[in-house]
């Protein structure tokens, strides 16, 4: 929600509407869950292309020549392994128990100039830690500030464009047909793109575990380039359909898989902390966890028929209760129950646990993630 407690819309709400969108609220917007059907969706994205509005995710530009020791000091991840012309997955951790506070993707787009994308509820929270200890006397999240001796600006930009991400073994073909700059770029690529005479940005990431790209398009164009996805032969395909793609890629959701309590090692995500590069917000209680060793971490759960837990159910072990469920949902691929949990580090690929689904304690095996590998790209 926003400070009033209104929900924000998308610049293409009425385009979803008038395909006949089912909205619900998500992260304060109103976003679509689906058009046709989550399953339906699902499957066009593993078999052909989609294309998820994403508009609710935060966009944080960073520019000034303090941008690059900002965000090194700030997230996990170490920036001298990218360069120009490249993102990074990276994580925000609390300064006292060094819980994730967000994930979060930045886009170096050019010299000294960067676009870090929150999660949709965490834009303010982001853009209040990179201006803490602001002595320049403007608010945190404002056009400009000095933290540590910084210089930057800082400048949300959310409401000046939207995010489409064009998913699938199909995405870049189909694309191809009407932009084609934007196709060619490569995993983990960004770079300029311009749509209908206005320059935006083209990545090559995506949160569904196949092939993509994201374009970050300027909003006054943007219902032209959602126009032209969707005659490409496009699928439009909603937030639901997203959330079942992302959990059978065993990648995991703010909110569940991480948030308070929750540290980038027990979800298994260590290898986006870089403790070589130096001193980093929350790096001395996440060191001091690494050399005790997590309590507990993020596995894979397959269930053996078509039931599946959901969030806070028990994990069992001889009937006694060793973790908890993060996340679980039908694979529309599997056509199996899967799950996200906690358990104890030592339960190994491959070992019997049940789950106690209201009441019923119901098999499952702890498997390696993903469940679901992504589809071959087509052209």
């Amino acid at each position: 929600m926003t400070d009033s407690g209104a929900l924000r819309y998308s610049p293409l709400d009425a385009e979803h509407r008038a395909l006949g969108a089912r909205m619900v609220p998500f992260g304060g917007w109103d976003m679509p869950i689906q058009y046709e059907g989550v399953l339906e969706e699902h499957r066009a994205c593993r078999e052909h292309a989609v294309v998820f509005d994403v508009s609710h995710l935060g966009s944080l530009r960073v520019e000034g020549p303090g941008g690059f020791d900002l965000l090194q000091q700030t997230l996990t991840n170490d920036l001298h392994r990218i360069a120009v012309g490249k993102a990074q997955y990276t994580h925000l951790l609390d300064p006292d128990d060094a819980h994730v506070v967000d994930d979060i993707i930045v886009w170096w787009v050019g010299d000294d100039d960067f676009i870090v994308m929150p999660n949709a509820s965490n834009t303010d929270r982001i853009a209040n830690a990179f201006g803490d200890g602001a002595s320049d006397g403007t608010p945190a999240g404002g056009r400009s500030s000095r933290r540590s001796g910084f210089e930057h600006q800082l400048e949300d930009i959310t409401a000046s464009r939207v995010v489409l991400a064009v998913q699938g073994p199909e995405a870049r073909a189909r694309l191809r047909s009407i932009a084609p700059e934007a196709a060619s770029v490569g995993r983990f690529a960004v770079q300029p793109f311009r749509w209908d005479g206005a320059d935006g940005f083209v990545a090559g990431t995506g949160y569904t575990g196949e092939h993509g790209v994201e374009l970050h398009v300027p909003v006054e164009v943007a219902a032209s380039c959602w126009r032209a996805l969707l005659e490409a032969g496009i699928t439009p395909a909603g937030l639901g359909a997203r959330d079942t793609l992302r959990l059978e890629a065993g990648l995991p959701l703010h909110g569940h898989e991480l948030g308070p309590g929750i540290t980038s090692l027990q979800a298994g995500l260590g290898w986006v902390v870089r403790f070589d590069k130096g001193p980093f917000r929350g790096s001395v209680p996440l060191a001091a966890e690494k050399e005790r060793g997590p309590a507990r971490r993020l596995r894979g759960l397959l269930l053996e028929g078509r039931r599946f837990p959901r969030a806070g159910y028990a994990v069992l072990v001889d009937g006694d209760p060793v973790g908890e469920i993060t996340s679980g949902n039908f694979s529309p691929m599997l056509e199996r129950g899967i799950a996200l949990a906690f358990v104890p580090p030592d339960l190994a690929d491959g070992a019997a646990v049940e789950i106690d689904i209201r009441g019923t304690p119901t098999p499952a095996t702890v498997v390696a993630l993903p469940f679901v590998n992504a589809t071959p790209e087509r052209d």
